[in-house]
């Protein structure tokens, strides 16, 4: 399984879609820009386990803010709503009203639509992207991706209902590692984020999620292997059927 990727920024997607079809792969593919969508589930369109979201990520609202619009013409065929959200890196100060402007609207969206799944970008701004939630808490399936936040943001998003997914790359870290001793267990879902992210120096792929994470999260949690892989799939179950419901 890989809840979050990028499938349309590999060199040759369409070889990645193959390849996730031969492995009977559960992937969640992420869109940057609404105007992307239609070719990106174009991809997909014969591989029933490929889900694909519409999305606006934080670093392109300047450049596609013009395509919210899109949002509203396009989420009728979106499976799930992603990536969204709000980065709050120094660098985008002179963005972060667009931002927000954009993230308010795809919760708006999600909720007049009742698209359930969001898969949310939280980088320094996980507070106020937690606290935009809470209104919404309940009606959600929020998954905060690649979660970098404090361990009072952590407890902060778990009591709003939030749910994490968690990757090779995150789980690189020390910080990565200390935050998911912190997270329920049948709260965490595996992504790559790829093609965005590296593993033993080569780029994260899909497949890569399920065979490097479980063992990692085992011996970080002092779970037997065996119940993390069980409660892992009880998880992608539960997204699987809340994808259903839309």
């Amino acid at each position: 399984m890989d809840t979050h990727c990028h499938i349309d920024h590999y060199p040759h997607p369409s070889k990645i879609i193959d390849e996730i079809s031969d492995r009977e792969l559960v992937v969640f593919s992420v869109t940057n820009t609404p105007s992307s969508f239609p070719s990106v589930k174009k991809l997909a369109q014969n591989v029933s386990s490929v889900y694909t979201g519409i999305g606006l990520h934080p670093h392109l609202v300047k450049d596609s803010h013009n395509e919210l619009d899109l949002i509203s013409e396009y989420i009728f065929s979106a499976d799930f709503i992603g990536e969204i959200g709000l980065d709050g890196c120094p660098s985008l100060s002179d963005t972060r009203t667009i931002q927000l402007e954009v993230f308010k609207r795809f919760i708006d969206e999600a909720d007049r639509h009742c698209c359930k799944v969001l898969s949310i970008h939280s980088r320094y701004a996980a507070t106020q992207v937690i606290d935009i939630l809470k209104p919404h808490k309940d009606k959600f399936f929020p998954i905060l991706h690649w979660f970098s936040g404090t361990e009072a943001e952590l407890n902060d998003a778990i009591n709003t209902g939030c749910w994490f997914s968690v990757g090779p790359a995150m789980l690189n870290s020390p910080r990565g590692l200390n935050l998911l001793k912190e997270m329920p267990l049948d709260r965490i879902l595996l992504e790559t984020d790829g093609p965005f992210t590296q593993t033993n120096g080569r780029t994260c792929m899909p497949w890569d999620a399920y065979e490097l994470c479980p063992k990692l999260i085992s011996d970080i949690t002092a779970t037997p292997l065996e119940k993390i892989e069980e409660q892992l799939f009880t998880n992608l179950q539960l997204l699987l059927n809340m994808v259903g419901e839309e």
